[in-house]
């Protein structure tokens, strides 16, 4: 698809991106954080809405061991607004400790973040990853999926759209008269378009 966005990837030793988003997703994503602040997704299994992303405010859904991050969107910085620092002074230098360790994306600061930790008792819900990857935006989205449900996607790449409908009760954008869509193809294959 033309325009989309490809997330960093997350999964240990993965280097391609198994996540993108469309300019669709991205125009109802920046929609999102400007109401309700920093984001997140989560993908569980299941039917129904329970086979559709979930975008929660940061936070608002635990993660854990039982949870795979598949992927991290970075936004560019607003316009008009400079590009974030990290502890050294210096913008955009792509240090993961002014990333996950500053107050930097909707002013959490580390001692507000999930608590519980991944394996190594890293927090899993801080402001950006818990991964060494970061790059400083600033406004970082991580997006989740359930560890049994990446067992039946692991071949998978995965787009997330934005169509008209009405997202899960749960889901930020059910108001919206948007809905959150994925939109999938084998890894390592090209999509209609002839684009990866």
């Amino acid at each position: 698809m033309s325009g989309c966005v490809d997330a960093r990837p997350e999964v240990p030793g993965e280097t391609e991106s198994r996540l993108a988003f469309t300019p669709a997703a991205l125009e109802l994503i920046e929609r999102l954080w400007a109401m309700h602040g920093p984001l997140m997704f989560h993908q569980s299994g299941g039917c129904c809405d329970g086979s559709a992303p979930m975008c929660y405010q940061l936070g608002e859904f635990k993660t854990g061991g039982q949870d795979v991050l598949l992927g991290t969107l970075e936004l560019p910085a607003p316009a008009g607004l400079p590009a974030p620092q990290d502890r050294t002074g210096t913008a955009g230098t792509g240090s993961s400790a002014g990333t996950a360790g500053s107050a930097g994306a909707g002013g959490i600061a580390p001692e507000a973040a999930s608590e519980t930790g991944g394996p190594g008792g890293a927090p899993e819900s801080a402001t950006g990853s818990a991964s060494a990857s970061g790059s400083g935006s600033g406004r970082e989205i991580e997006f989740w999926m359930s560890r049994e449900q990446f067992g039946v996607w692991a071949h998978t790449h995965l787009t997330v759209d934005a169509v008209p409908g009405r997202g899960s009760g749960f889901s930020l954008e059910a108001p919206e008269g948007l809905r959150f869509l994925i939109r999938s193809r084998l890894l390592g294959v090209p999509d209609a378009s002839g684009e990866h």
